[in-house]
């Protein structure tokens, strides 16, 4: 026979784990409120593409509209991560807690199967009697209340799991949007005729100097060696009042700083950083086109020159925008990262899933210069320093 002595322990463990506060507390920011505001921002930028069609500038207006496909994928990839995140949290909780919700049930019956008269009889006399009867009289509001959070928390489960599922017609509709949108933006680009010039570069001289570069650096001193006339410039401001305010030119993270050196032993006075395929680069400052086209080892490079003796090396483009000489407008596009965006949506939602990073499979190489010597990006952009 099972005395109420024997079960006082027993009831006591169970009062105080189902008194205990859940196992960690609700996630700062909404996974799931990130991720459709992320959806909404797609379908925004799908309606950006439509009137960008009608656009004066269309080139500004899709260039705005790829950067916003753009920020809206990585935006529900990152909302996406953390629901999934939190569905394996919430699954590994319930597996943990299966059991102690067991065997707190068992007691309840084991109580519930016991004769009244002996449930009556404690060793320790009245005040034992009286302890097991506030004990029992605070199981039942317990259990009801960790049984509401357990529901609770599967309901969110059910909302994870949709969200999930929808998401992948957004992410097919937000990748074929994007795609469009840099298509559009290289029709518009090659019909382009309004920039000013300010430089013509001699052919010959220019492949001389592409034949004879042995470095980046030599290169570069070869460009500020060239002279430029300063008839038809465009209006710029001083490049030196940006100086830390300086948007990056491409969305992505920052992996390598200022003489930072790789897993190849390579140290570079400039940053590295890691984008995803085909994604949008842009300029930073109002800056004339002074090199496009491969060089050395970089790939495919832009060369622009923002300021009266600053040069910014833009290397490792796929695809690269406009002809040297033209003055480039702030924002405007200088090309597209090499690769192809994951046309496989579940592949694409898995990735995002997983927070590999696998996605973001392209680098950029971010190099200014002054007067012909590098300095530290950090100084100049807003972005990176932490």
């Amino acid at each position: 026979m099972i005395r109420g002595g024997h079960l006082l322990p027993l009831l006591a463990g169970a009062v105080l784990w189902a008194l205990t506060p859940p196992f960690a507390a609700r996630a700062q920011t909404d996974p799931t409120q990130a991720a459709r505001a992320a959806m909404q921002a797609l379908d925004e930028a799908t309606l950006s593409l439509a009137e960008a069609q009608k656009s004066n500038d269309r080139i500004s207006a899709l260039t705005q509209t790829v950067q916003a496909f753009e920020e809206g994928l990585a935006a529900l990839r990152d909302g996406l991560r953390r629901a999934s995140l939190r569905e394996a949290m919430i699954k590994g909780a319930l597996q943990a807690e299966s059991a102690q919700l067991s065997q707190l049930l068992g007691v309840l019956q084991t109580i519930e199967r016991a004769p009244e008269p002996a449930l009556l009889v404690h060793p320790a006399g009245p005040i034992g009697t009286a302890r097991s009867g506030m004990i029992l009289s605070e199981v039942a509001p317990a259990l009801q209340a960790e049984a509401e959070r357990l529901r609770r928390d599967l309901e969110e489960l059910q909302t994870l799991r949709a969200l999930q599922e929808g998401a992948v017609d957004t992410l097919k509709l937000g990748l074929e949007g994007a795609q469009d949108a840099r298509f559009e933006l290289s029709l518009a680009i090659a019909r382009r005729t309004e920039l000013p010039r300010r430089f013509v570069a001699d052919d010959a001289r220019m492949q001389t100097l592409v034949e004879s570069a042995d470095t980046l650096a030599s290169f570069a001193d070869g460009l500020l060696s060239e002279p430029v006339p300063q008839g038809n410039a465009a209006d710029t401001q001083d490049f030196t009042s940006v100086k830390g305010r300086l948007a990056m030119p491409v969305l992505g993270q920052v992996l390598r700083r200022f003489n930072e050196v790789d897993a190849a032993g390579v140290r570079r006075p400039g940053y590295v950083v890691a984008t995803r395929p085909m994604a949008i680069v842009t300029t930073p400052w109002p800056a004339t086109i002074r090199y496009l086209g491969p060089l050395l080892d970089y790939g495919n490079v832009a060369i622009i020159e923002p300021g009266d003796g600053y040069l910014m090396v833009l290397a490792g483009l796929g695809q690269l925008y406009g002809e040297v000489g033209e003055v480039l407008p702030k924002d405007a596009p200088i090309g597209l990262m090499a690769g192809a965006e994951i046309s496989d949506d579940q592949a694409f939602l898995i990735a995002a899933e997983e927070g590999t990073g696998a996605e973001a499979s392209e680098t950029l190489y971010i190099e200014l210069r002054e007067n012909g010597t590098p300095v530290d990006p950090s100084d100049w952009f807003a972005a990176g320093k932490e």
